[in-house]
């Protein structure tokens, strides 16, 4: 059994036991740590701040997710007054599998992309289906 201690520049301490078998808990913005194995410790550590690293989503723009929406609606003959949102999962649209492919075809057809089998088994909601469209026509570019 391992035991890791750490503070912050606000001299907070943060403990954090670490068993065998078990992924360590990740913690951040500490400046030192100490370690203690077994009841012994070893000397602090001083920790350096790593560069800052950027988060990449993958998220569709509006007019993308507008367009797939009107597709999904125009395909399961939905009433022009329905909710599709980019949250809406094509089963509680009433989709079945069928539907699913007509709907891959369309936007295959109307952004003209071709979106391989493997892909499109990953399409549940609205999103999925704007986010792989922007990522197949970047790729396409």
């Amino acid at each position: 059994m391992a035991a890791v201690y750490g503070s912050s520049m606000s001299m907070t301490t943060i403990s954090c036991s670490i068993k065998q078998n078990r992924a360590p808990t990740r913690v951040s913005n500490f400046n030192s740590a100490s370690l203690c194995v077994n009841g012994k410790f070893f000397p602090s550590l001083r920790l350096r701040a790593a560069p800052s690293r950027f988060r990449i989503s993958c998220a569709a723009k509006p007019e993308t997710v507008d367009k797939v929406c009107e597709i999904v609606r125009k395909q399961l003959a939905l009433p022009a007054d329905s909710t599709v949102t980019g949250e809406s999962k094509f089963a509680a649209l009433g989709a079945d599998s069928l539907d699913t492919v007509e709907i891959v075809m369309g936007l295959e057809e109307e952004f003209g992309i071709s979106v391989e089998e493997e892909s499109a088994q990953g399409i549940a909601t609205v999103q999925d289906a704007a986010d792989l469209i922007e990522k197949l026509v970047e790729k396409g570019a």
